[in-house]
């Protein structure tokens, strides 16, 4: 197989990055709804972590991206 059909083929598996850093996301902002329906006075200490997690479960999609327009671009 030509290496340029590897380069789109791997490309295309990046796209899994992005995929599982939104489902990631919807899980721990699911978790958070469920968890300050449960107990509204924890809300306080939760909404902090879970940004930070989210943030965290983000930057694994952008770098997913980011590797993905590296190996277009060469």
């Amino acid at each position: 197989m030509d290496p340029v059909a590897f380069k789109y083929i791997a490309i295309g598996f990046m796209a899994f990055a992005m995929v599982g850093s939104a489902i990631g996301v919807g899980n721990i902002f699911s978790s958070l709804m469920e968890a300050i329906s449960r107990n509204p006075s924890a809300e306080d200490k939760l909404v902090p972590r879970a940004l930070i997690g989210a943030g965290m479960a983000e930057a694994m999609g952008i770098f997913g991206l980011i590797v993905a327009l590296m190996l277009f671009s060469s």
